[in-house]
């Protein structure tokens, strides 16, 4: 008989440390690496673990800190090493999405990493200095790597016995199954955070966004379904007569309002132009579906009609759904005998947009390297070079023109250098406290306002019928306690209302030709190219005609909340059920001319 077999477990268990201090101390590190990682990445996430998170956001939070770990102590063999790259990862990543919430306002999800190249295409325009949050996470990285170095390393791999290793390969694949494949999370009601993207945890909420990364069939879909409001909902017929012969869209970069905030204050008006524009004009505020950033996303809703709404939080369409045949507005001014042209001016390798653009039909593409003589601001192609293609452009074009702009010179970050750009607005003390860069974007706010001028100016004097539609794709990602000093409040204490004033942007539709004006319309993108096509005289197809139908009752929809007829701010729990109604219509013909555009449905989104 073993006698050592006999003894109590506790002795065995003094008797096993006593013999093996420093294997059982490489156990114990390697147990509080995903401890380390949470409270590191959490650091780094601007969030306090102990008081931010509820108890079960830590420990699903922990579960995939665990997972990493003991996957790579399985794979790896060696307790040391398995730590090591363990934390490094974890540092990394939280490193990488410290830097995303700084410059965008948002924590990093999937799609950021699929969108790498344009991320890389302004990556210099930022300030990457080491602030309070990196020094106390590689304080804490540093201090765990101390005692992983303190573990006597194994001089050769250590397998785990046969059956442990199969029990935790077994739990793992369980996890993620039960994670990733099945309907676990929307019936515990877990769904990424939109508003304050932290408050899920970081590792958390960016797998919740992977788990959601692909478009679900909605229920009561079907084809027979779409057929019956194929019709119910026919195509309309255009005007030719009321055709403008250009036909301009200008989706400006980080043009915002801030006078949808009471509290904004500043030396003087940043948009003079913008204020003073009535004569042939339609204008109001477009809620956009992102804030910060996300332009393809408006991209993407203001030429098909399309809503981000309905696709998994903070997807990019762009990357992920557009196929060739898309429906587009550019398709339909197409079939009018329009030549079509997107113009960005800065790198084509931006959210996939060559491939985009060909497949939304356009005839032709421009980027930076077509722009002559270009003028710049700090390092992005100014907004006066920018419409100095526009005039080119119209005038070479024979027949119809169709442009469709998405200007660079706004983009972010503010703490590039003041190069070609006067520093014209002053903030009071308490904004410039709370967000030093944002004097810069208010400044560059008046040299798009200068430009607009010159832009409205040049086609006043054209003989050629021009309309000109022109937007902001979302607001500026300035500091979180910017908006907090205008809303007087936390962000997470704000209103569905308050929420969606940083959401709003400006947006217009001019003639130079007589329209009836109108003033304060509320519009969102998906629903602003349906509006441009209305007031040009184009056709409308039977998906068209159905978004121009529910405008009436839901004027702005976005994924944080809802305008209604009535001019009421709600969030999706408070629509009603006829409200509720239109959605569902909707959602089932998003599905299909955006996943599933099956042969005989196409007529009901494309013009023969």
């Amino acid at each position: 008989m073993n006698k050592r077999n006999d003894r109590p477990l506790g002795q065995r268990l003094v008797r096993a440390l006593t013999d093996h201090p420093g294997r059982w101390g490489a156990r114990l590190v390697f147990l509080l690496g995903p401890w380390t990682c949470l409270w590191m990445v959490e650091i780094l996430n601007e969030n306090d673990v102990f008081s931010d998170l509820y108890a079960w956001q830590v420990l699903m939070n922990m579960i995939w800190y665990y997972i990493l770990f003991a996957v790579l102590r399985l794979v790896l063999g060696r307790i040391r090493r398995a730590c090591v790259l363990g934390a490094s990862l974890a540092f990394v990543f939280g490193l990488v999405n410290h830097y995303v919430l700084r410059f965008r306002g948002r924590i990093l999800f999937p799609a950021d990493i699929t969108g790498w190249r344009t991320a890389a295409n302004v990556a210099d325009g930022f300030d990457y200095s080491i602030d309070s949050y990196i020094m106390q996470a590689s304080v804490l990285l540093v201090a765990y790597l101390f005692l992983v170095w303190m573990c006597p390393p194994q001089k050769r791999r250590a397998r785990l016995p046969l059956p442990l290793g199969l029990v935790t390969w077994a739990a793992v694949l369980g996890y993620c199954y039960a994670f990733f494949c099945t309907g676990a999370l929307p019936a515990l009601g877990i769904y990424t955070q939109q508003w304050v993207t932290q408050r899920n945890g970081f590792l958390l909420n960016f797998t919740i966004a992977l788990r959601y990364s692909s478009v679900e069939k909605p229920e009561g879909y079907s084809e027979e379904r779409v057929l019956e409001l194929m019709e119910q909902y026919p195509a309309l017929e255009g005007n030719p007569d009321r055709q403008p012969v250009n036909l301009i869209v200008i989706m400006n970069e980080s043009f915002a309002d801030f006078t949808i905030f009471d509290d904004f204050q500043s030396s003087e008006d940043p948009t003079p132009f913008l204020h003073s524009l009535e004569e042939n004009t339609v204008k109001g505020w477009m809620y956009s579906s992102v804030t910060g950033g996300g332009t393809a996303t408006v991209e993407f809703e203001y030429l098909t009609g399309f809503t981000s709404l309905f696709q998994p939080p903070h997807t990019v369409a762009y990357q992920l759904y557009v196929e060739e045949g898309m429906p587009s507005l550019a398709a339909v001014a197409g079939s009018q005998g329009y030549e079509t042209t997107a113009f960005h001016p800065y790198k084509s390798s931006g959210w996939n947009r060559v491939l985009a653009y060909d497949y939304l039909d356009f005839d032709h593409q421009m980027y930076e390297e077509d722009v002559v003589d270009g003028y710049y601001i700090r390092h992005y192609v100014s907004d006066q070079s920018d419409y100095e293609m526009i005039y080119r452009t119209t005038q070479e074009q024979e027949g119809p023109t169709f442009f469709f702009n998405v200007t660079m010179q706004n983009h972010s970050g503010y703490a590039q250098g003041w190069n070609n750009l006067a520093q014209t607005i002053d903030l009071p003390d308490r904004l410039r406290a709370a967000d030093s860069s944002a004097q810069q974007y208010f400044a560059l706010a008046r040299e798009s306002d200068d430009a607009l001028r010159e832009l409205i100016g040049w086609y006043s004097q054209s003989e050629e019928p021009t309309m000109i539609v022109f937007f902001g794709d979302h607001q500026p990602p300035l500091n979180n306690s910017f908006y907090e000093e205008l809303y007087g409040k936390k962000l997470s204490e704000r209103t569905t209302q308050e929420v969606l004033q940083q959401y709003a942007v400006p947006f217009f539709i001019w003639t130079n030709y007589d329209i009836e004006e109108r003033q304060k319309v509320v519009i969102s993108p998906n629903y602003l190219g349906v509006l441009t096509a209305q007031l040009a005289g184009l056709p409308l197809t039977g998906f068209m005609h159905f978004l121009s139908q529910m405008y009436g009752e839901l004027p702005a929809i976005t994924p944080v909340g809802f305008v209604t007829g009535d001019g009421q701010f709600l969030s999706k729990e408070e629509l009603s059920p006829e409200q509720h109604s239109w959605l569902d219509v909707y959602e089932v013909l998003n599905y299909c001319g955006m996943v599933d555009l099956f042969d005989e449905a196409r007529p009901m989104f494309c013009m023969d």
